[in-house]
């Protein structure tokens, strides 16, 4: 291949690692703020002002940091927990999708389980889920907390549209997210923004219950009674600045989140590039989406919640792209394709080019091959294959399908009939 995409992988990994780690630093970078925010109103509101800093001084600043602290990471866990809840078939089902089976009769999707099937055998992983989202747009996600609850969304017009080749490197990109475990990291970022966000939520709770239930005047009347005035006036004081500083870590926060996803969709092409040994497959898919009516576009009310997670950008981005969190197709092409021509595929792929309904094995049409007996040793080393597909993989998975009689492979597509198969 013309580009070292092991290499492209190795540096992508290390540049989510720095974003990731910066995510970290803002937080903290966060509540030393407030820290220092309500340590500068003490000072102002405890006069003389050439009075010696005492341990007092640092009580109010202390419990607004450890507040702050409290909220950013209750309001995460709270949130992750939230996401993690139902699983992938949540988000599938939310977008409109609907489950499909192998034992489908429905020619396209056939082929669209036909490829997952293959892709789930050689990288070693369990077929999951496949949802069917009836948009035009050409685009697909991988959704799900962890392996076990992990499902597949494609769109129709992802599985008209596209040829087989090309459906297999936006399948193969959609399971490198599974195994790099790029959900659980969207869910995490998610998380942690929420926590940010709630910073300047409880600023503005504050001021409300002062402005709006009756505090307003107990704070004058404490001004005039030269009692608990003052402290109160820090409060509000610190309400404010926790306003302003969740707008402004919510606001970077969004720009580290957007960056972390541009980079994992980077790793995610170079791994399907890995996993079919075809980059030409999933160039084409992106080149394609480049030359549709409907680009990957969809139109489901809740489709920007998970933004983050489809194949090619589902929904509007910015024109200045801060926020956005696919790179520009024109980029991933050219990552992939050194030499593309700048020009992007108009219209559907040829119905030659799909391949019929069998399995056709990756990168290509595959003939009919004997899959070999397996020594005992190279199967107790088998997890350590998992996710790391080769040429060999690739060729036995097409071999272990056309070898299963039909009627076997026809039952086992049927839930019913796989659990009589097992037993």
């Amino acid at each position: 291949m013309a580009t070292d995409f092991y290499q492209r992988q190795s540096d992508t990994r290390r540049s989510t690692f720095r974003l990731v780690a910066l995510f970290g630093v803002a937080v903290l970078m966060i509540v030393g703020a407030v820290v220092a925010v309500a340590f500068a109103i003490v000072q102002t509101r405890l006069p003389p002002s050439d009075r010696p800093i005492v341990a007092g001084d640092f009580v109010i600043p202390a419990i607004a940091g450890l507040v702050a602290l409290m909220i950013i990471v209750g309001g995460s866990l709270f949130k992750i927990l939230q996401l993690r809840q139902g699983g992938g078939t949540s988000v599938a089902e939310g977008l409109g999708g609907r489950r499909i089976y192998p034992n489908t009769t429905d020619g396209v999707e056939r082929r669209l389980m036909n490829v997952v099937e293959e892709m789930a055998i050689a990288s070693g992983t369990p077929v999951p889920p496949v949802f069917l989202l009836d948009e035009e747009g050409i685009n697909a996600f991988a959704a799900g907390y962890s392996h076990s609850d992990a499902v597949l969304g494609i769109t129709r017009g992802c599985a008209q549209n596209l040829s087989r080749d090309e459906l297999q490197g936006v399948i193969a990109h959609e399971f490198s997210h599974i195994l790099n475990g790029d959900m659980r990291m969207s869910i995490k970022l998610i998380g942690i923004l929420h926590g940010i966000l709630l910073i300047g939520l409880t600023g503005q709770l504050i001021l409300r219950s002062f402005f709006f239930t009756g505090h307003s005047r107990s704070l004058s009347r404490g001004n005039k009674d030269g009692g608990g005035g003052q402290v109160i006036l820090i409060i509000i004081a610190v309400a404010i600045a926790a306003i302003v500083l969740g707008f402004i870590g919510t606001f970077f926060g969004n720009l580290i989140k957007a960056a972390v996803s541009r980079q994992r969709e980077y790793l995610a092409d170079a791994s399907a590039v890995q996993f079919t040994r075809n980059p030409s497959g999933i160039a084409g898919a992106l080149k394609r989406i480049g030359g549709a009516v409907s680009g990957s576009k969809l139109k489901a009310a809740n489709a920007a919640e998970v933004s983050h997670m489809y194949f090619s950008a589902g929904t509007w981005q910015d024109l200045v792209g801060l926020w956005a969190t696919h790179p520009p197709l024109e980029k991933r092409i050219r990552a992939i394709d050194k030499n593309w021509d700048g020009k992007f595929l108009q219209g559907p792929a040829s119905s030659s080019s799909f391949t019929g309904s069998g399995a056709a094995g990756f990168a290509g049409s595959a003939p009919l091959v004997e899959a070999e007996q397996v020594p005992v040793e190279v199967v107790d080393q088998a997890f350590q294959q998992v996710g790391q597909p080769t040429t060999e993989h690739q060729h036995y998975a097409v071999a272990v399908i056309q070898q299963l009689p039909q009627v076997v492979l026809d039952t086992v597509h049927e839930p019913y009939g796989a659990r009589a198969v097992v037993y």
